[in-house]
């Protein structure tokens, strides 16, 4: 192959990757990043009941990237529901926004999770395995202890237990 007639393509090889370092080095410089979910201060108040229980929680989005909790699943139950509140009434819905660098909460007379048609009736100082689905970041599972029925959080996003 003659040298002179490959420099066009060397030289367009060249702006290619120039250009591909530019674009990834802006991405890694933080100017637009996805959604960055952690989740704290997870609970389940014993149920009184062994047909349902709710859950409660707090999802943290440290990215500048609104997200969607879209479904959940639980080796207690498997009819997971989210619950939204609004006026003083609850009921079912299809998802609930996790704000870009903010928090969705899951409260007790608030939103929160409904496990539905218990499987088994989870005990104080359990732990239920809960799996959060969301429409862009990958599914989270947590470990979340079973309080006692009247449980007050802390405030602090822990549930007032060491673990």
């Amino acid at each position: 192959m003659n040298r002179r007639s490959d420099r066009p393509a060397r030289r367009a090889l060249g702006f290619a990757l120039a250009a591909a370092l530019l674009t990834g080095g802006a991405a890694a410089c933080g100017t637009s990043s996805g959604p960055e979910l952690t989740v704290e201060g997870a609970y389940v108040p014993e149920p009184v009941t062994a047909e349902r229980a709710g859950g409660f929680l707090v999802v943290r989005n440290d990215g500048d990237t609104a997200d969607r909790l879209v479904s959940a699943a639980s080796d207690i139950s498997g009819d997971v529901q989210i619950h939204g509140t609004s006026g003083g009434r609850m009921r079912r819905v299809d998802s609930l926004t996790v704000p870009a660098n903010g928090t969705l909460e899951l409260s007790r007379g608030g939103n929160h999770l409904m496990f539905m048609d218990l499987e088994r009736k989870p005990a104080e100082g359990e732990k239920v395995s809960v799996e959060l689905r969301f429409e862009k970041s990958d599914p989270i599972t947590v470990e979340v202890p079973v309080e006692a029925v009247n449980h007050v959080p802390d405030g602090s996003g822990h549930s007032g237990h060491s673990e």
